[in-house]
């Protein structure tokens, strides 16, 4: 039973040890990173998820506040 993944296309045709084997990396750092501003701004849009989203950032910065008025001797 072979395991083993197959190996992702080179983009830039080279071998893995040319200066220029980086560029498939950058490639799809951009794709990912243009999916992930796509599911931000689709749940933002989303009456539910926007609220999901306001009520945890909330939350974080609620819990950060009391730790830092603790640190600072407030309570």
């Amino acid at each position: 039973m072979n395991t083993n993944k197959p190996e992702k296309p080179s983009f830039d045709g080279g071998d893995p040890a040319s200066p220029w084997s980086g560029l498939a990396e950058v490639s799809e750092a951009i794709r990912d990173n243009r999916l992930m501003e796509y599911r931000i701004k689709k749940s933002w849009a989303d009456p539910w998820g926007r609220k999901l989203t306001i009520i945890g950032i909330f939350v974080i910065l609620a819990v950060f506040a009391f730790l830092a008025g603790a640190s600072l001797g407030l309570w």
